[in-house]
């Protein structure tokens, strides 16, 4: 089973969603206006950008999930999609970076304009749960 197929066309039916193209150049990437939300690595991979302020917020749940991947000052966090609460957890995580989209919209500016890079592309320090 596609876990990673699944979860994408979910969440595509959102309305606050729009099919966009990854910055990393992974295949799907999911997008909130300009801002790209999350993206997909193969079959059983996903990218969020939950934002740091909301990681720190998550952080005691994140690393308890043995699903999930943090990097060290990253954005985003990594969702390895192996069964259908997969599927589910990362859906509430996409909700979670909605929410975090609309609160930081400076994040770019903070970042010299440039968007962080997902997990691919960035540190891959693991220092959640593995």
């Amino acid at each position: 089973m596609n876990t990673a197929r699944h979860a994408s066309e979910q969440l595509m039916s959102w309305p606050a969603l729009s099919e966009g193209r990854p910055a990393c150049g992974a295949g799907l990437g999911l997008n909130a206006g300009s801002r790209e939300i999350v993206h997909f690595h193969g079959t059983h991979e996903a990218d969020v950008h939950l934002t740091r302020p909301m990681i720190t917020k998550l952080r005691p749940a994140l690393a308890g999930s043995t699903a999930i991947r943090l990097s060290t000052g990253s954005d985003w966090v990594t969702v390895r999609l192996e069964i259908s609460s997969d599927v589910d957890l990362l859906a509430t995580l996409v909700s979670a970076a909605l929410q975090a989209a609309t609160r930081s919209a400076h994040d770019a500016a903070e970042n010299g304009g440039r968007p962080d890079p997902c997990t691919h592309q960035g540190s891959r320090v693991v220092v959640g749960a593995a």
